[in-house]
């Protein structure tokens, strides 16, 4: 799908927290070659190159608009448009680092198998993704797209939840690994602004079904969408919105 980074990024200081959460327990001293898988506009990916300044880097996104902000970050790093269903590293890396994009790929049995597969003897796959499906904020999107005169356009698109629970990867990657962690956090995120949590999905899991509608009926869905979700996220005496929001994270060490 086509991604805005302008409206992905209204909320950038919120979705770099569990970046940085992922980032601080990946206990590396100097790995050589690092990839950033779904490294949209480069502000994880860079980073990385902070934080390891003598490794190569590459960041991998399949959306060449998100590249192209990221295009002058550090100069350690390099871009690379590739979609991670399919993607292969040309050779095993150090650390294969993935900050909420994982989600947006099925079959997680043959993936993450494949991922551990492309990391180093002794290298790690860190990896975050958003578990909030079954929050308001999600399910009122399938509630929304059903309830409209464009149902027939967007039921096709509904996903179900894209993520498991936490026993289900420690099951998955337990044999390939020599050490496992695995971990959830619910960020109490307390946001500004008018509908945040509308804002908030526009520019991830709401974006692909307004992109499939022609005005008028895109502004009449995201309406629908945006008063069910005022309602489930009031606002507070202060005006802010508290949107709790779940994240799974895994560090997976190869044996």
């Amino acid at each position: 799908m086509p991604w805005d980074p302008s409206q992905y990024l209204k909320f950038a200081d919120h979705r770099l927290r569990s970046a940085l959460d992922l980032l601080n327990r990946v206990d590396m001293e100097s790995p050589s070659v690092i990839y950033d898988l779904g490294a949209g506009t480069g502000n994880v990916t860079e980073l990385l190159a902070k934080r390891w300044p003598d490794a190569r880097i590459i960041g991998v996104d399949d959306s060449e608009t998100m590249l192209d902000k990221a295009s002058d970050r550090a100069a350690n790093i390099e871009w690379e448009v590739g979609d991670i269903e399919s993607w292969h590293p040309e050779k095993p890396a150090e650390l294969i680092f993935t900050n909420a994009a994982l989600h947006w790929v099925g079959n997680h049995e043959d993936l993450f198998t494949r991922l551990m597969s492309s990391v180093t003897p002794g290298g790690v796959l860190a990896i975050q993704m958003p578990r909030n499906f079954s929050a308001e904020s999600h399910t009122a999107i399938s509630e929304a797209a059903l309830g409209g005169r464009w149902r027939s356009k967007l039921q096709p698109l509904l996903r179900p939840a894209p993520v498991n629970n936490p026993a289900y990867y420690i099951e998955l990657l337990s044999s390939l690994t020599s050490s496992l962690d695995v971990w959830e956090t619910i960020y109490m995120q307390v946001l500004t602004g008018e509908n945040p949590v509308k804002e908030w999905t526009k520019g991830t899991w709401l974006r692909p079904l307004l992109d499939a509608l022609d005005e008028p009926e895109r502004t009449e869905f995201e309406t629908t969408y945006a008063e069910l979700v005022a309602k489930a996220y009031p606002k507070q005496s202060d005006g802010t919105t508290v949107f709790p929001f779940r994240r799974l994270f895994i560090v997976a060490t190869r044996g």
